[in-house]
Order: structure tokens, then sequence, then C-alpha cells
């Protein structure tokens, strides 16, 4: 039969499925794929691509150009460069810098005020044990007459005051070299007119004004802001109000007043040196005007800072008076008189 195996005892035959044509094709797409696969270098920047010549090549590692992003917690990608980190987009933040030197000196000049609290506290906590010598006004040692008040702003008054008062010693030192000067306007009046009144009344306003302004409305503007007593204050605005008064019409310079004010200034004006001596006259009105502007000026300030005061109050200031008052021994030693006495009268009587 036709097909069939002539031999029926020899060996059968057996088909190789290996010489099929398409598994043929199958095995060496494998073995192509393979080698491509063994050829591939992932860190190769020239050869990336499956398949691409240049097989057995060592990969090379290139310098990347772009500088890696700086990392910001607040979200923001910055590049660093040259002259420092600026974002991804181009943009720089602005105010950065400048906010936090800022910061820094806010900090600073704080830290810097509770310092110099603290060493206020501990300068008065120090001295009060102990009696502090007095040192004003400067005086020499060998002078007969020593210093009467203890005086350092620094240490008794607040750091939050400290400006207040010293502008308030100014002024009183301001006016206190205004009468000195009137002085001598006065005396240039005598030589020029003959007239002695204003000189003699400059030098006893000069007397009388200067330590008076030191003791009834410095001294207890001091009192005030070392303490914070609102009996000090109420004394501090009622006798300054009167010195800001008083210096309003010694500006004015009324003839025979004592003062060289405007209207004296204008009264001296005349042909050849009364032009000297009546300009001379003016500088010193216009220094009694400063002197009265910066009395009202000191004036609303302080009445400004005594009213932002909760506990400054005309309570306070009579219940400090009460106690100053009946404190002192000189009105204690009174009163027990004058009680021991009505009481002796009272058995005399019987």
């Amino acid at each position: 039969m036709a097909g069939l195996n002539d031999n029926p005892f020899g060996e059968p035959e057996v088909d190789n499925p290996f010489a099929d044509p398409s598994i043929q094709q199958i095995t060496r797409n494998t073995t192509s794929l393979q080698q491509t696969l063994d050829d591939y270098r992932p860190f190769d920047n020239d050869r990336n691509v499956l398949g691409t010549n240049g097989a057995n090549q060592p990969a090379t590692l290139h310098p990347s150009t772009q500088s890696p992003p700086v990392y910001n917690p607040s979200g923001a990608q910055y590049q660093a460069n040259g002259n420092g980190a600026t974002p991804v987009g181009g943009s720089k933040p602005a105010g950065m810098t400048q906010i936090s030197t800022a910061e820094l000196e806010r900090a600073q000049e704080e830290l810097e005020r509770k310092t110099r609290e603290l060493e206020r506290r501990e300068a008065n906590m120090m001295r009060s044990s102990n009696e502090r010598p007095n040192n004003w006004p400067p005086l020499p040692s060998m002078c007969p007459v020593q210093p009467c008040f203890y005086h350092d702003i620094n240490v008794d008054i607040p750091v939050e005051f400290q400006k207040v008062v010293q502008r308030l010693y100014y002024l009183w030192m301001f006016y206190a070299l205004v009468m000195v000067v009137n002085i001598l306007g006065g005396l240039v009046i005598l030589i020029h007119s003959g007239e002695f009144r204003t000189f003699g009344l400059a030098i006893f306003y000069a007397v009388l004004f200067t330590p008076a302004s030191f003791l009834c409305w410095y001294r207890p503007a001091y009192k005030a802001f070392k303490t914070d007593s609102s009996f000090n204050f109420m004394m501090f605005f009622f006798i300054f109000s009167f010195q800001a008064l008083v210096t309003t019409i010694q500006a004015v310079g009324f003839p025979g007043s004592g003062t060289c004010g405007v209207i004296m200034a204008i009264s001296q004006f005349s042909a050849g040196w009364g032009v000297v001596v009546g300009l001379f006259l003016m500088c010193i009105a216009l220094a009694y005007g400063t002197c009265a502007a910066g009395n009202i000026f000191m004036l609303t300030k302080v009445h400004q800072i005594y009213r932002s005061g909760e506990k400054l109050t005309m309570n306070k200031a009579r219940e400090e008076f009460q106690n100053q008052f009946f404190g002192n021994a000189i009105v204690r030693d009174a009163a027990a008189g004058a009680a021991r006495a009505s009481v002796q009268s009272t058995l005399n009587r019987y």
C-alpha cells in the first residue's frame, strides 16, 4: 500500500518538531531578543533604546549640568545657583531676609529692655536696704553745702518712662538757663535805658523760680513715675499748669514785669545800638516762648500717660495723701501733743 512503511519490522519514522519552519523562526527571534537585552545599558546616555548599534560598549556616566532643587519646608522648590537659592519659577521670595532681620532686631531690643529693667530692679533692691547717698545738685566735695537729693533716672524710673522724665529734666535745665540769660537782658536794659527794675526783678526771679520749679513740679513728676503715685501726679499737673501760664506771660514781657519778652524787646528798638539791644531781647523772648511751648507739650504728654493707667485715680491720690500726711513723724507728734493737751485740760477741769 502506498504511504505505508515497506519494512514492517524496521524502526518507525519519527517526525522532528523543530524542523517546522514556524518553530525555527520563533527560536531565532528569541535568540535575537536575548542578545538585545544583554546589550542594554540603562545608565548609558548615548544608547538607551533597545536594538541600537554599538554593542559591547561600556556604559558611561555623564555629570548632569542641572543642579538639584533645594528643599524648602514651605513647599516651594528653589534652584541652587552661584548667588544662592532661587525659585524654580524664576521669582525670588521678596522680603524674606528683611523680615528675618527685623524679627531679630525686635527680639534683641526686647531682650535689652528687659535686661535694663532687671538691672534697675536689682539696683533698687540692693540700695533699698542701704541708704543711698544724695548726688544732686552735683556739688564738689570741698563745698560746705552737700547734695540734697538722690537723682538717677536710669535706676529709679522704669524703662518705658525714662525718656519722658529726661525730657522734663532737660526742660527744667533750659528754663533755668533762660532765667540766667534774662538777668543779662536786664543788665543790657539798665545800661541802654537806665532802667533798674527789670534787672532787679530778673535776679529775684532767677533765685526764686529756678529751685522752686525743680522742687514743685519736676520732683513730683520724678516721684510719680518712680513710685506710680497718683498724689504726685496730681501735684505735678496743678503746679505745672501754673508754670506754663507764667512762662507764657514771661514770653509776652510786659513793661516792668522783670522779664525780657516781646513787648520789652520792641520797646528797646531805636537808632544805633538800640537795634542790637532789641534783637538780643527778642532772642530771650523766643527762648521764653520755646519754654512755654515745651511746657504745654509735656503737660499733655504726661496727662496721656496718666490717663492710660487704670490704677491712677483720684481715690488713690486721696489715700496716698492721707497715708503720707498721717505717716509723717512731725504730724504724728503734733497730733499726739494736741491730744495730750486736750486730755490734760479736761482732767484739770474736774
